[in-house]
């Protein structure tokens, strides 16, 4: 009993210590950290985005559930993008440099605030919708309703919409938002940025980019991103009675390794669900970390890109 209760008093004072220097720190961590684009008003909040290029064809970055700093993770995907083509990044509320908002995460909330937010930049539709992982179900809705502002889309490594998504329960964000508080991600954090996910020097990130990410992370689940992941299963599932339109063009990119691919039929019901205009590449991702992270995945990412866009004789400016 004595060996126990030391035991769980070390527990709870590292907690308690934790807890304290977290927040200590979480009101600095993003003191002297300045967006890279451009904070617009959307829906009465801020939204940031970030542009590069000025090639005709637009395309629109969406990042992954939980990404913390969307705006610098797509960056040098952006950079190789923006080569021939305008390349526009979004910061959904609750993500990087925008506002949180009580608005309820929709399928319909999240398309219309993609729609306000491009226009409020200037940009005119038609658009490549190019999302990553969750975001693939806001962008099939938006082809779904919104067809002829959609040119085309382009899914790395996207949630199914053919099949079901596990509805999380409450107690898990809960946990989440305590873990949040506690701060043990602080210092796990800048260890899996480069070990696990790919977030170094070699793949083209800078120092100062990484130490952002890092930073970014530990402000990466609030009331807006919580909000979305009680949602989603909603979204998925009303995703699944619609249909994008039978013509548009469609390329869907996966990792080896990933979940999506381990589960048996799950790519095979996703094309077929999304049409016979669908064509499907696996790219190459040997540490199973974000589809465009790594330096030479990206490299595929670009000529898959190249190859679908040029079949459709698109002209750059």
């Amino acid at each position: 009993m004595t060996t126990f209760l030391i035991i769980l008093g070390v527990i709870v004072g590292i907690n308690l210590l934790s807890l304290l220097i977290n927040q200590i720190l979480l009101p600095k961590d993003l003191a002297g950290i300045t967006p890279r684009g451009e904070l617009l008003e959307v829906q009465g909040k801020r939204m940031h985005l970030r542009k590069m290029g000025s090639g005709a064809l637009t395309i629109v970055l969406l990042p992954g559930l939980g990404v913390p700093l969307p705006s610098v993770d797509f960056r040098p995907l952006m950079e190789e993008l923006a080569e021939t083509h305008t390349v526009v990044c979004i910061e959904y509320f609750g993500y990087g440099f925008s506002d949180q908002t009580d608005t309820p995460r929709t399928n319909e909330n999240y398309t219309e605030e993609i729609r306000e937010s491009l226009s409020t930049l200037g940009l005119k539709p038609p658009y490549v919708l190019m999302p990553y992982s969750a975001s693939g179900i806001y962008c099939e809705y938006y082809a779904a309703k919104y067809p002829e502002e959609v040119e085309a889309l382009i899914l790395l490594d996207t949630t199914s919409s053919a099949q079901k998504e596990v509805t999380l329960p409450k107690f898990t964000l809960t946990l989440s938002k305590i873990q949040n508080a506690i701060g043990f991600g602080r210092f796990l954090n800048p260890l899996l940025a480069i070990k696990l996910m790919g977030l170094h020097e070699k793949n083209g990130y800078t120092k100062q980019e990484i130490r952002e990410l890092s930073k970014f992370t530990n402000h990466a689940s609030n009331d807006t991103t919580n909000d979305q992941l009680l949602r989603f299963s909603k979204n998925v599932s009303e995703m699944m009675t619609l249909d994008t339109p039978k013509e548009l063009p469609v390329l869907v990119l996966s990792a080896p390794g990933s979940a999506k691919l381990e589960k048996g039929a799950y790519l095979a019901a996703h094309l077929k669900k999304l049409g016979s205009q669908t064509k499907s590449k696996i790219i190459p991702n040997s540490n199973h970390g974000t589809i465009y992270h790594d330096r030479q995945h990206r490299l595929a990412i670009l000529e898959a890109v190249d190859d679908f866009l040029n079949a459709k004789k698109y002209t750059s400016k």
